[in-house]
């Protein structure tokens, strides 16, 4: 069983930043395409970030783009996404996710739909106040 950690939520002013964390168990992390969703109260969870399991591939939602950055570190395991500039719009509970891909799969292919993960993590609080 693949378990996914988040870590570095919190409480930030607007205009800040935070990076938050994600680190996987197991041994398949180079294998995975990952993405980051958040989901605000009453709204749908969305995908705020993704990237292939090359890493040269990268989708960001309208949004975020120009603001937050997502990166994978295969040696540690773990997906990070930098969070610049935050806005009251932001605040949301951050999942981290990983769809493990075939050896013969090119690895190019960012995947943004819920549907598309099957690992998840529990979610870690976003909050920024204006």
């Amino acid at each position: 069983q693949v378990q996914l950690v988040e870590s570095g939520g919190g409480l930030v002013q607007a205009g800040g930043s935070l990076r938050l964390s994600c680190a996987t168990s197991g041994r398949a992390f180079s294998t995975y395409a990952l993405g980051w969703f958040r989901q605000a109260p009453g709204k749908e969870r969305e995908s705020v970030a993704a990237i292939s399991r090359s890493g040269s591939e990268i989708y960001y939602v309208n949004s975020v783009k120009g603001r937050f950055t997502i990166s994978r570190d295969n040696a540690k395991n773990t997906v990070y996404l930098q969070m610049n500039s935050l806005e009251p719009e932001d605040t949301a509970v951050y999942y981290c996710a990983a769809r493990s891909l075939s050896p013969f799969d090119s690895g190019l292919y960012v995947y943004t739909r819920r549907s598309d993960y099957v690992y998840w993590g529990q979610g870690t609080q976003v909050t920024v106040s204006s």
